[in-house]
Order: structure tokens, then C-alpha cells, then sequence
């Protein structure tokens, strides 16, 4: 889960992380009045949307009145930013940030996420700060700095020193680097973070080092830990089928593809999208409705699937072992009845009872088609597809 810069800053605030003045408005009326709090000369005006590259797709506009502090809000507010990360849809721009302007000397690149080839949390630098960091790490690989984390002893000073003296700063911007440095390992820990990243770190005309932007992922399974976070949770940034899914506790993924596939397993599920595609088929989705397949979830499911006007097909692929395949063929049969299904429906059931849930599907008389194996379900369902 990912949160805006301007609640990303409000935490940074709280672990003691200096960021410019700032505060979000939603409408041209209060950038105004945040612009006249905040007092001039210069004011940065921020599209508040779940992607990176906004500056260079417009979504970052410095002004030097507050006139066009209005006018800036009112140009981005109720549009879509479209940006290499969004996709050609773009995302919807429902709040600006409005923020001092700060002298700049130099911009630095700084995060913290998951190293997952050593499963430890790493540190990556670059005084290459506010480019893409995937490009500089494509083209100037030698521009990369990085530090991991063990974690029985947490980031050491030395590690901070390290990444400082490679950015080349001096004096008392390696103290603050450092506390910077120790803060934003705190955050990560604390919230279960995936992703902290700012970029630019800036050090200012005085030599000081502000955080100019703040990105923090929350790794989504670990939710549960932190409502304070859930309630900063912004579904008009996500995928609107994908957010619908997550009320329900379903992993759903869209796709681009004519067959909807609804497995329980991830692992299943890729394995299922793959061997669909190897008979010639699209996946439409990866749906995973876990081990815990009940009436209710099996029909917000089929809704959830259906609600794609281009499924044409779609593919019940459940392996019982933890749950009973008599209690999946269940939900399968309620569902289709409560939902309406009218496109074909394959159904390929293995392990617990899988016998008396073959039956169970037989005896209901719906248009169900019955598939024995992943091969003979896969093609099946590329067939029925093909033929509607």
C-alpha cells in the first residue's frame, strides 16, 4: 500500500526527518489559503497521485504568487497525471500539495527497501538525485551506493559514513545524513514499510539537508498491525477491480487477456495463467481466494470476475487440501446462480472429496463444463473462449 507525499511527509515530521513547510488542499481555494499560511516569495504546487516522474509530466509547478498558487491547483485538481508509471490512463489528481520553495545546491537519491537475493533491508544512494533511478542505474551503474542492513544489529554509524563520504558531502551534512540516515531505518521498521524512498534529499544553499519529496510503501500484509495506516489508504490511486478485491481478502491482479481464471493458491494460480497461455489463451486476471473458499467469497468472486465486459471464459481451478473440494463446488454452484453467469464456466477440482464434488456439479444441472486435469481444464476453457 502506497501513501501520498503529503502523508508521507507528516511522518517523515514525526521521526524528526526535516521536509519544507507544506500542507495538501483539495480544491484551488485552499491551495490559496495554505500558500498564505506558508508566506512567499516561492511556493511548489504537487499533484498528490501514487507514481513517480511528476515534475516531468507537468505535475509539479513552481509559482511565485498566490494567484498562481490558485491557478496552478485549479489547472491539475479534478485532471489525470499520466506518467512512464501510470500507464496511458493515468491516474486522478484529487489533492495538490503545496509546499515553501526551498533553495537548492545539490540533490541526492535515497531509499531503503528489500534487498530479497540476501533478504535483508538495503540502503541505496546516489548523488545522481531527482533522475530516474532505474536509469542511472542502467547508464551509470558506478553512480550506485549501497549499504545492507544486518538485521540482529540494525544500521551501523560506520555503514551512514560510508554512504556519506561517497556522496561527497562534508562537515556537518554528514552528522545530518547520518541522523537522516538512522530515522528513515526507524520509519521502515516501525511500519513495516516495503519501500521508503526520498528523491531528492536536497542540501540547500546553507548546507542543510531537507527530504524535498517522500515516498513510503507499506507492505500489505503486515496491515493488520497498523489502522492508523489502513485509514490513509487512497483506492481512487489503485486499480479499481484490484481495491473491490482486497475488501473481500482476494489477490486480484488485472490483465489484459479474455479468460478469467479464480484459483486458490498463488503458486496454482501463475501455474494455471501459464498453461493457458501455452494452449493459446489470455488470462484476464490472477485470482487467488486462498484456502479459506466459502459461499460468500465464491460469489464476490464470480461478481468481481464478471464485472470485466471482456471475460468471455472463465476457469475455476482449485485444488483441495485444506479446504474440501465439496465445499468449493458449493460456493461454485451458489454463485453461479445468485450471480447470472453467462459466459462458460470450466471447473477442475482435485484432492479432498473431489469425487462427491464432481457430483455435486453434475447433479445441479447448471451449464457447467467439467475438466479432469490442468491440461484438459486449460484447454477446455481456450476453446470455450475461442468459440464466443
Amino acid at each position: 500500500m502506497n501513501l501520498h507525499e503529503y502523508q508521507s511527509k507528516k511522518i517523515f515530521a514525526a521521526y524528526g526527518i526535516p521536509v519544507p513547510a507544506g500542507e495538501p488542499a483539495s480544491t484551488p481555494q485552499e491551495a490559496i489559503d495554505v500558500a498564505g499560511r506558508l508566506g512567499g516569495p516561492v511556493w511548489v504546487v504537487k499533484a498528490q497521485v501514487h507514481a513517480g516522474g511528476r515534475g516531468k509530466a507537468g505535475g509539479v509547478k513552481i509559482v511565485k504568487s498566490v494567484e498562481e498558487v490558485g491557478a496552478a491547483a485549479a489547472h491539475l485538481l479534478g485532471q489525470r497525471l499520466v506518467t512512464p508509471q501510470t500507464g496511458a490512463a493515468g491516474l486522478p489528481i484529487h489533492q495538490v500539495y503545496v509546499e515553501s520553495g526551498s533553495g537548492i545546491e545539490r540533490e541526492i537519491y535515497l531509499s531503503l527497501t528489500l534487498n530479497r537475493e540476501k533478504g535483508r533491508i538495503a540502503v541505496v544512494a546516489s548523488a545522481a538525485g531527482g533522475m530516474d533511478i532505474e536509469e542511472v542505474a542502467a547508464h551509470h551503474p558506478e553512480q550506485i551506493l549501497s549499504e545492507t542492513i544486518h538485521p540482529a544489529v540494525g544500521l551501523e554509524a560506520y555503514q551512514a559514513r560510508n554512504l556519506a563520504f561517497g556522496l561527497k558531502l562534508a562537515g556537518n551534512q554528514i552528522a545530518q545524513f547520518t541522523a537522516i540516515l538512522k530515522a528513515l531505518y526507524k520509519l521502515y521498521i516501525d511500519n513495516d514499510a516495503s519501500l521508503v524512498e526520498v528523491n531528492p534529499l536536497i542540501v540547500t544553499k546553507e548546507g542543510n539537508l531537507v527530504a524535498l519529496d517522500a515516498k513510503i510503501g507499506i507492505d500489505p500484509n503486515a496491515l493488520m498491525r497498523h489502522p492508523e495506516l489502513v485509514a490513509l489508504r487512497d483506492e481512487s490511486q489503485e486499480d479499481p477491480m484490484e481495491a473491490r478485491a482486497a475488501r473481500h481478502d482476494l489477490n486480484y491482479v488485472s490483465l489484459d487477456g479474455d479468460i478469467a481464471c479464480m484459483v486458490n493458491g498463488a503458486g496454482l494460480a501463475m501455474a494455471t495463467m501459464d498453461v493457458i497461455k501455452l494452449h493459446g489463451g489470455k488470462p484476464a486476471n490472477f485470482l487467488d481466494v486462498g484456502g479459506g473458499v466459502t459461499v460468500e467469497r465464491g460469489i464476490a468472486a464470480f461478481e468481481l470476475i464478471l464485472s470485466n465486459p471482456d471475460v468471455k471464459a472463465i476457469l475455476v481451478n482449485v485444488f483441495g487440501g485444506i479446504v474440501r473440494c465439496d465445499t468449493v463446488a458449493q460456493a461454485v454452484i451458489t454463485a453461479f446462480q445468485k450471480v447470472g453467469v453467462s459466459v462458460p464456466v470450466v471447473v477442475r477440482l482435485e484432492g479432498t472429496n473431489a469425487v462427491q464434488a464432481q457430483q455435486m456439479l453434475k447433479d445441479s444441472g447448471l451449464a457447467l463444463i467439467p475438466a479432469v486435469g490442468l491440461t484438459d481444464a486449460a484447454r477446455k476453457v481456450v476453446a470455450a473462449a475461442a468459440a464466443k
